[in-house]
């Protein structure tokens, strides 16, 4: 790699370090001058964690395949689909993340 490049390389590191550090900064600075959150925006924070949750977890049960049979089929969904009837049915994360791992690793073993 020349010098150039690795230059630019960590010319671009820098400045996404800096953009980030920024970028919590004025969360800080603003929450800290804000008394109390409003209440609209309380409403929509509510749904931040199981948005995020969901957002890691969904492409991961879904794997695309030629055959819808195969998709539908795939152990990791079936998983997922226990994981939730459980967590609807309990409402214990403990539970649903347990439920969805033995099913897993029983769907994993025994069937596939």
């Amino acid at each position: 790699m020349s010098e150039y490049s690795m230059l630019s390389v960590w010319g671009v590191i820098v400045a996404i370090a800096v953009a980030t550090y920024l970028i919590r900064l004025s969360f800080i600075h603003l929450f800290g001058r804000i008394n109390q959150v409003p209440t609209r925006v309380k409403r929509f924070l509510k749904f931040v964690p199981a948005a995020v949750l969901a957002a890691l977890v969904a492409p991961q049960l879904v794997t695309p395949s030629a055959a819808v049979t195969e998709m539908v089929l795939d152990e990791r969904l079936l998983a997922g689909a226990v994981a939730a009837g459980v967590a609807w049915w309990r409402g214990d994360i403990l539970l649903t993340i347990i439920a969805g791992m033995v099913a897993l690793w029983t769907f994993q073993f025994l069937l596939f």
